[in-house]
């Protein structure tokens, strides 16, 4: 009977705030299409802080523009509260600059923010902010609900100057009170559950201090609303003398009470893949231990998005994914998740595996951050049934520093059934003894968990993170004589860019300057001028033709004074000459001087170049440093070729 009481009470109250707020009598239909409405992603503004947003969580919308550097963003990676949301999200590239779908997670205070130039916006640097947030992409979790409006801060809600609207009904005010507006679906939630005698969530000591009745109290005095249909939150002032009872906007929650989440050690960012071993020969008992393995390392890394972010990747047959980089980004869920993975059985096919990695696993759309290092951590029973030399090349070319750790290897009577003999010293990246991890037994594997964590955050030391793309300081020196003419002085810098789109270009990678002579020399730009790739490409189709003779030997050596002066001590020193013609001054003692510095010299000529010149300009051996073209159209066709040689040097640097 108090069942049915209760529910003929609701029904009561909600058909008559339908009468309050459409004028129509309502009748069984019109009580059936009242529906709970579908989730609407809010649009917000680009000056939009997200400080200004109470929400923990939320999913918006971003217009196009936020890149302007008059949207102030403070941080790297971790964002104080007091930066505009769209602004860091195009910092961090989840958004590029025509704007999207983002997914932003509060975050606690950081005691400072450190500025950074990325994806076309500089970022600020804080002293410390009392609240942080990070940007992910817009892919909800399963079984959370997110606001179709968000809560902010201040009664004035920036979204409504986005186009986001919401429907206002005005309560009748209550006497001695002054009304507040509040939405239709919110007075629902509170009337409904309300009737039914629902006990309602306790506001927390910061929102609610006065609040001595643990019983709901009447519509215009309770203390924190239900937020049955996602729509924008209220709670009620403080009883103090002047304030006004009812619902006003959440202004004064504290952002201290928001549980604090770590954000990874800052000492130790690379991003991790473990390859694990899920062939049959492991056992099921040896597949537990190496799944506590993973475990423990997830819980010892203190994984998070401004330290270690860590995946998984299985091996049998064929590889699998079990989760990427930016899907767990806290060591607990990690840990969860690690201990859900179940075998897949099959074979050891490690160096499908590598390459599965190297081809799928460190991508922007799976997590991979530009300034962390690519780590894989290999593991291995027994002995791999594929080759792995091969795929392990092709993934320290591409920058990833490949660990091994070998269990019980082969018995002296199954060394004829080894695929490949001596595997890990062939896979990774350096042979000195840094990179691998030999155990004797299965039960002694967590013995390796303190020297693999401090070898894998020990950054300065993954040498394999340096690629002949991301290493080197390259200098043009260009030929801008009489005989070149506009045309073809056009056609060299297109190569020169060309060439400069290549690398990888920023000012911890590869820089790029250039010098333009005839007989006299100027120097265009030097290695410390521009430090992004659109900003050299747009220098380059600036230089201006310039005319004269030809003094190559002086241009070689004003490029050592000016240039190569100022190289930083672990960058690879590279000379990229270009020259139609045969120098008026001698060649031989300044490329010598050059050699003698350390430049490793290109030299390539073009239509009346003399070959013997170029020969003597260019590093040893000359056939892989000096090239002949016959016109200038044909230069784009030597791209690849100096590309692949100057990879070929690279990667042919003794590894131990």
């Amino acid at each position: 009977m108090r069942t049915v009481v209760l529910t003929m009470k609701a029904s009561v109250i909600e058909m008559f705030l339908v009468l309050l707020v459409t004028g129509v009598h309502p009748n069984k239909e019109t009580a059936k299409k009242i529906k709970r409405p579908k989730f609407t992603v809010p649009q917000i503004n680009c000056d939009v802080k997200a400080g200004k947003i109470i929400n923990p969580e939320f999913i918006v919308k971003c217009p196009a523009g936020c890149q302007d550097p008059k949207y102030h963003v403070y941080g790297t990676d971790v964002y104080a509260s007091y930066s505009s949301v769209c602004g860091a999200a195009v910092h961090s590239g989840v958004l590029d600059n025509s704007g999207g779908k983002i997914l932003v997670r509060k975050v606690a205070g950081q005691s400072g923010y450190k500025g950074s130039y990325s994806n076309g916006v500089q970022s600020l640097s804080l002293p410390r902010w009392r609240e942080s947030f990070i940007v992910l992409e817009s892919k909800p979790k399963k079984g959370v609900t997110y606001p179709s409006a968000l809560t902010y801060s201040s009664s004035k809600s920036p979204a409504a100057q986005a186009g986001e609207t919401t429907k206002v009904y005005q309560r009748p005010p209550i006497p001695g009170t002054t009304a507040q507006p509040v939405t239709l679906m919110q007075l629902l939630a509170v009337t409904v559950a309300e009737a039914s005698h629902t006990t309602l969530p306790r506001p927390s000591p910061s929102a609610a201090s006065n609040t001595s009745s643990p019983r709901p109290q009447p519509v215009g005095h309770r203390s924190q609303e239900m937020d049955l249909w996602s729509t924008t939150t209220y709670t009620s002032s403080q009883n103090r003398p002047g304030a006004n009872p009812g619902f006003v906007p959440k202004e004064e929650l504290s952002t201290q009470s928001l549980e604090p989440v770590s954000l990874g050690d800052p000492n130790c960012k690379v991003d991790l893949s473990f390859l694990i071993d899920g062939s049959a020969s492991i056992g099921k008992r040896r597949f537990r231990i190496q799944k506590q393995l993973l475990a423990d390392v997830a819980q010892a890394l203190d994984i998070g998005p401004a330290g270690p972010l860590m995946g998984v990747v299985q091996y049998g047959d064929n590889p699998a994914t079990h989760f990427n980089l930016k899907t767990h980004m806290n060591s607990q869920d990690l840990k969860t998740a690690i201990e859900k993975i179940p075998q897949r059985g099959g074979l050891s096919n490690v160096g499908r595996a590598i390459s599965f990695v190297t081809k799928n696993f460190f991508s922007k759309a799976n997590g991979n951050r530009s300034g962390a290092p690519n780590v894989v951590v290999v593991m291995v029973d027994g002995w791999p049934t594929d080759k792995v030399e091969e795929a392990s090349r092709l993934a320290r070319e591409s920058g990833i520093n490949i660990f091994f750790i070998t269990i019980e290897g082969a018995a002296e009577n199954e060394k004829q059934y080894v695929v490949e003999p001596n595997f890990a010293n062939k896979a990774v990246c350096r042979t000195n003894g840094f990179y691998s991890l030999h155990v004797q037994s299965w039960f002694g594997l967590h013995k390796t968990l303190q020297t693999l964590v401090k070898r894998v955050c020990d950054t300065d030391r993954l040498a394999c993170s340096k690629t002949c793309l991301n290493s080197a300081d390259i200098g043009f020196v260009i030929d801008g004589s009489s005989s070149v003419g506009t045309g073809n002085f056009r056609t060299v810098l297109q190569f020169v860019t060309n060439i400069s789109k290549e690398f990888e270009i920023s000012d911890t990678d590869t820089r790029i300057g250039a010098v333009q002579y005839t007989y006299e020399q100027r120097l265009e730009f030097g290695f410390d001028k521009y430090s992004s790739k659109p900003d050299i490409l747009n220098a380059i189709k600036r230089v201006g033709y310039w005319s004269g003779g030809t003094s190559t030997g002086a241009a070689i050596n004003f490029a050592l004074e000016q240039l190569f002066m100022k190289s930083k001590p672990n960058k690879r020193k590279l000379m990229i000459l270009i020259t139609d013609g045969r120098s008026y001054d001698d060649v031989r003692i300044p490329a010598m001087a050059a050699h003698l510095k350390g430049v490793i010299t290109y030299a390539i000529g073009v239509a009346w170049a003399a070959q013997e010149e170029l020969e003597v300009i260019a590093t040893h051996p000359a056939r892989d440093h000096s090239f002949f073209v016959d016109e200038f159209d044909n230069l784009y066709q030597y791209v690849p070729r100096v590309i692949q040689n100057i990879c070929t040097e690279f990667n042919s640097q003794p590894r131990n």
